[in-house]
């Protein structure tokens, strides 16, 4: 009834997929001060716990059960209602159980709003990101990923994403520049990353699971598959070496830390034209996504925008390249699929890319800096100075590390 080898496909990739939450975890208290590590790590791995019980109640209704006005989906698969563990996924020889399908997809849910956290480290409370992270999951993931994903208005009208640019890193990108401009510059200033080896691992499990990312959403083995497969190592590594000789050339060094931020910036940007365009396009959008990311950070510093993490000049500015990129380079020579980008005859393509990356960034800009406004009305947002200069022990009552061992 199921294709074994695509079901066998599909749950690696979801596990992979899965890793990459708590290697963003890792990445991110990497990057923070010894004292508010265990705070920016367990915002990740609790939406690990809160995401799944949402996508299970509403969120794999919402977006993949019926449709309304092209921008939601109706409640009828609630609680996995109507489910069946026999349900097929998929066509032909392509069928994989509904039950993957669903997992899958419940994997990007966990991580895109972790992504924000990394912008406003050290100054929410946990309270307050809880309630965040179940609003932006309602009234901005969830819509994005029915009109781009689950036959919506976007994917009505012709936008592609592979797997992510929209849906995932420009609308976390934007919603972290709304955090930052919302609740200002941190009190308490760090000296910079704790643990750099920390970052390095979070970095390594990232890009292993992004190719569960890009590859697994084809949603079966075949030519694309290893196209997305390939081309994920290709920007990725481009990006790296783009970002580390920028950094070698104006900062006079050759950073670690600049090679990793400019790998993930080149995985972020590929993601959604990793299965759409060819290898060659994948060199220049990883050379273009660590030459444009990298000066992207240099002008948030240079505004003293406090986006701790970069979250905004990585994720934000790569998924907005990424999917004008697409719009550039996309070909149906490599994956029928698709579409032709402007290069090869498609500016009606082009256009639409660009049209819907900035009304999604747009989107998740404003509803987030309102959110935060409105969350800030029911339980305080913003961290004190005595919470934010040791966040692990006055919020959680845990330390990382225990001083003189």
């Amino acid at each position: 009834m199921f294709d074994t080898g695509n079901t066998g496909f599909m749950l690696v990739a979801t596990s992979l997929v899965m890793l990459m939450t708590p290697g963003l975890a890792f990445f991110y208290g990497g990057l923070v001060g010894r004292k508010n590590v265990l705070t920016i790590m367990i915002q990740s791995f609790v939406s690990m716990g809160i995401t799944t019980v949402l996508w299970f109640a509403v969120g794999y209704s919402m977006c993949f059960s019926g449709d309304i006005g092209g921008i939601i989906e109706n409640l009828d698969h609630a609680f996995l209602a109507g489910v069946s563990v026999n349900e097929v996924f998929g066509s032909g020889q392509n069928n994989i159980p509904l039950l993957v399908f669903i997992a899958y997809q419940m994997m990007f849910a966990i991580i895109t709003p972790a992504l924000i956290t990394g912008a406003f480290t050290n100054r929410v409370t946990f309270k307050a990101y809880l309630i965040f992270l179940v609003v932006w999951l309602l009234f901005v993931y969830f819509p994005f990923v029915h009109m781009v994903w689950g036959g919506g208005m976007l994917a009505q009208w012709g936008v592609l994403d592979f797997a992510g640019g929209i849906v995932v890193h420009a609308i976390a990108g934007m919603a972290a520049l709304a955090s930052v401009f919302y609740l200002g510059k941190r009190r308490v200033e760090e000296k910079g990353p704790h643990s750099i080896p920390l970052v390095a691992l979070g970095t390594g499990l990232l890009w292993f699971g992004w190719y569960g990312f890009n590859a697994g959403s084809e949603l079966r083995v075949d030519e694309v598959t290893a196209l997305a497969f390939l081309n994920t190592d290709v920007a990725a590594s481009f990006a790296g070496v783009t970002w580390l000789i920028l950094a070698w050339v104006i900062e006079k060094k050759p950073k670690f830390v600049g090679l990793l931020t400019g790998a993930v910036a080149g995985l972020a940007t590929i993601t959604p034209a990793a299965g759409f365009v060819t290898t060659s396009s994948a060199v220049i959008i990883g050379i273009s996504s660590g030459i444009i990311c990298y000066f992207a950070v240099t002008m948030k510093n240079r505004l003293k925008w406090d986006d701790a993490l970069d979250v905004w000049g990585v994720h934000g500015v790569g998924g907005i390249i990424g999917t004008i990129a697409l719009g550039l380079f996309g070909t149906t020579a490599v994956n029928a699929a698709g579409a032709n980008g402007l290069l090869f005859g498609g500016p009606d393509f082009f256009f639409k890319q660009v049209v819907a990356v900035i009304g999604a960034s747009a989107y998740a800009f404003f509803f987030t800096y309102g959110a935060l406004k409105l969350i800030n009305l029911i339980t305080p947002v913003r961290t004190s100075d005595a919470e934010e200069a040791n966040m692990d022990e006055v919020l959680h009552g845990e330390t990382a590390y225990i001083e003189g061992i």
